[in-house]
């Protein structure tokens, strides 16, 4: 009898502590699910002041803008969806698209139904889009709004922007070791083109575009991103009128040229977009162009194609190379 009662304390005692680990193991799991979780919490700002919330890095990423989605490439996140991805494919072959995203539309104007088909996890877009855009957006998914580009500290901005994205998808690592790459390819550039006597040499950099017969053309002041990078070169900027405050852009025609004297002029098109090259098109026969000092003595450079100039750290090294290489030649 006593070995029984015994034994049934035991195995009393033994029910109790196994009761016990019961109840606090689950309670001890939750716990660290909660730690991780909170650990796992990323909380952002946009330019818009307003808050961004997300569980983890983000994984399914949309970029409604090119220069958030050489970002997004450049950090290793392929995006799942991409405004204008014919147009990206053309202007933006220094990060080209690694994946097959969806297309959401124009950069302008995406497609809400578009973007709500793909789930995203995250929706990335600049000041550029209309506010109403990003309102609708907003109830798809959280939207990062990042400031789309600033004339006072161009890139600076770029490097923020990068940061963002870094920070919401998780690869800050990888963002720090793009803006060490690119810093080195300016030190390289800039090195190269004092070696070659090329560093203070007036370097006008614009882009064209012609509607029904007119050819427009845009200087890129020093506000601009390429602006600022020429500078970083040692090279110096000769656009004399104020850009705008956002992108450094202005504005002038084929009889605004003529104020620039002599300089090295350089451009970018695509050959996708024939409106793009409007000096070696439309302007070929114009008599203003041909007595330019600079296209006299075949001082005009076109830039390699899919250079986006208000992209990336990828963007910006390709066009310290193509600049270095142009003026080598």
């Amino acid at each position: 009898m006593r070995r029984l009662l015994l034994t049934a304390v035991t195995a009393t005692a033994a029910a109790l502590t196994l009761s016990a680990c019961g109840t606090t193991e689950p309670a001890a799991d939750k716990a660290a699910n909660a730690d991780d979780k909170a650990a796992a919490h990323i909380t952002l700002t946009g330019a818009s002041g307003k808050k961004v919330e997300l569980d983890g890095p983000a994984k399914k990423v949309v970029g409604t803008e090119w220069n958030v989605v050489e970002h997004l490439v450049s950090l290793g996140v392929a995006p799942v969806g991409v405004a204008d991805v014919k147009g990206y494919t053309s202007w933006d072959k220094a990060a080209p698209l690694t994946n097959s995203p969806k297309d959401i539309g124009t950069r302008g104007e995406p497609s809400m139904d578009s973007v709500a088909a793909l789930a995203p996890d995250l929706i990335v877009a600049t000041s550029d889009l209309p506010a109403a855009a990003i309102t609708q957006l907003s109830k798809i998914a959280p939207v990062l709004d990042l400031k789309a580009a600033d004339a006072a500290d161009p890139i600076g901005q770029m490097n923020s922007d990068l940061d963002m994205i870094a920070k919401a998808t998780g690869t800050t690592a990888k963002a720090e070791e793009l803006k060490k790459g690119f810093e080195a390819k300016l030190a390289a550039g800039s090195e190269a083109l004092e070696k070659a006597g090329h560093k203070g040499d007036k370097f006008a950099f614009a882009d064209g575009y012609v509607t029904g017969n007119q050819v427009s053309i845009r200087p890129y002041t020093g506000g601009s991103l390429l602006g600022a990078v020429n500078a970083k070169l040692g090279l110096k900027n000769p656009w004399t009128m104020k850009g705008d405050p956002a992108y450094g852009l202005a504005a002038t025609d084929v009889e605004g040229l003529t104020k620039l004297g002599d300089v090295q002029f350089a451009y970018i098109g695509s050959d996708d977009d024939k409106g793009s090259t409007p000096f070696t098109h439309e302007l070929a026969g114009n008599a203003v162009w041909k007595s330019l000092p600079f296209v006299k003595a075949d001082k005009v450079h076109r830039l390699p194609d899919g250079v986006w100039m208000f992209g990336g750290t990828a963007s910006m090294e390709s066009y310290v190379d193509s600049v270095v290489a142009a003026l080598k030649k």
